[in-house]
C-alpha cells in the first residue's frame, strides 16, 4: 500500500497567570485580542498591561498546518506600553512555537503550547485504519503462566 497520509490535527493552547491566577485557553478563532480592555476576547487582568497589549492571529504555513502570530498591540497602529517579551526578547511580531513563554508585564505571562494528535492513517483507496496506541501497563492479561512476549 503507497501514498499513505498521515492525519495530524494540531491543537493551540496558551495558558496564561496573572492577577486573575493560571488558567488554560484552547485557541481555535482566527483572531484573538489581548489586554485589560473588557472588550478584548482574552482578558489579562492587571494595571500593568495596556488596554489592548498583543494580537493573536491564526496563519497556515507553506504545508497547510496553523500556526499563531503573536503581534504587538491591536494589531493595527496601536502598539502597547510596555511592549511584549517572548522567551527574553522584545518583538513587535512572533512566529509562536512550542514552549514560547510571553511575558506582558510584571507578573503577567503565558506559555503558549500545542499538542499533535494523530491518531487515524488514510490509504490513497479511501479506507481508514484507526490506531490507537495503548498502554501495556493498563492490558489485562489471563493466566501469569502464559507466553505474552510477542504481544508488543
Amino acid at each position: 500500500m503507497t501514498n499513505i497520509t498521515e492525519l495530524i490535527q494540531k491543537q493551540h493552547f496558551l495558558i496564561i497567570e496573572d492577577e486573575k491566577g493560571r488558567r488554560k485557553l484552547v485557541l481555535r478563532d482566527v483572531y484573538y485580542s489581548l489586554g485589560r480592555s473588557p472588550g478584548c476576547k482574552i482578558h489579562l487582568q492587571s494595571r500593568f498591561v495596556s488596554r489592548y497589549h498583543a494580537t493573536l492571529e491564526r496563519c497556515l504555513d507553506h504545508s497547510g498546518s496553523s500556526y499563531y502570530r503573536l503581534i504587538d498591540g491591536d494589531g493595527k497602529e496601536r502598539i502597547s506600553a510596555n511592549g511584549l517579551l517572548v522567551n527574553g526578547k522584545k518583538i513587535e511580531a512572533h512566529k509562536l512555537r512550542h514552549g514560547d513563554e510571553i511575558v506582558f508585564g510584571p507578573q503577567v505571562f503565558a506559555i503558549y503550547q500545542y499538542i499533535e494528535i494523530d491518531g487515524k492513517i488514510t490509504y490513497s483507496d479511501g479506507n481508514v485504519l484507526d490506531v490507537t496506541l495503548l498502554d501495556p501497563s493498563i492490558m489485562e492479561f489471563g493466566d501469569e503462566d502464559e507466553d505474552t512476549t510477542g504481544l508488543f
